[in-house]
């Protein structure tokens, strides 16, 4: 799979998503950008989201993907995430069930408890995909959905710009960030066993362009993604 490292047009310092995260916390909610992947969750025609009673959120954060699933009708949400102070964020919303430090890839839940399984911008954190994407399939029911939202390897190589936050001493950090092309996903989702229901992508519009300037050289770029299995 391609590196990042040779794409890399910032250099920026990098330190692992534990430790990015915690201290990106003060600021994440006013700079993390729900462009990439709300819309994306909106677009999706596949989902049945107010009839799916459980979910699993990997990958949690400060809870925004659980504040949607919650809106959108989904009774029960457990959250899991590495950074404990997310979790403490995470907890004030009042959306989950119940929260969990741990790995997407060995999180500790239940086998088989879930309607859902949710996972939104986590991969480019991820070394590899197939421990998520078994451990998804692990935590779903039979006839259970996956659906996957990741920041588009396509604009991570063409940007060559990693995840990344600024500090409160003004020093920009990079959040480790790898690539998988989709040829990754789908492979090591089908190896777990996942049957593929739906994709979207999402380009860089209006929209975006109108958030953030910069980016009117990447107009019409993949953005964003979204994928949606099902258990068989």
């Amino acid at each position: 799979m391609p590196d990042f490292a040779d794409f890399d047009t910032r250099g920026y310092r990098m330190v692992d998503a534990r430790t990015g995260y915690a201290e990106w916390l003060p600021t994440y909610e006013k700079t993390v950008a729900e462009l990439m992947d709300i819309p994306l969750l909106e677009a999706l025609t596949s989902v049945p989201w107010a009839s799916l009673s459980s979910a699993a959120d990997l990958g949690c954060g400060t809870g925004r993907t659980g504040a949607w699933l919650r809106r959108k009708g989904v009774a029960a949400i457990d959250g899991v995430d590495l950074t404990p102070q997310m979790l403490a964020a995470a907890s004030e919303t009042g959306v989950y069930r119940r929260l969990v430090e741990g790995d997407v890839g060995a999180t500790g839940l239940e086998d088989g408890a879930y309607d859902l399984v949710t996972v939104c911008l986590v991969d480019e954190h991820l070394a590899e995909l197939a421990p998520l994407y078994r451990e998804s399939w692990r935590l779903a029911k039979a006839g259970g959905l996956l659906v996957l939202v990741g920041f588009h390897p396509h604009i991570i190589m063409a940007s060559g710009m990693p995840t990344h936050f600024r500090s409160a001493s003004g020093e920009e950090i990079a959040i480790d960030t790898h690539v998988h092309l989709l040829s990754e996903h789908a492979t090591s989702a089908l190896d777990a066993g996942w049957t593929l229901v739906e994709m979207r992508e999402r380009l860089v519009d209006d929209y975006w362009i109108k958030a953030k300037p910069s980016w009117e050289r990447f107009r019409s770029h993949p953005l964003s993604f979204a994928f949606v299995w099902r258990k068989a």
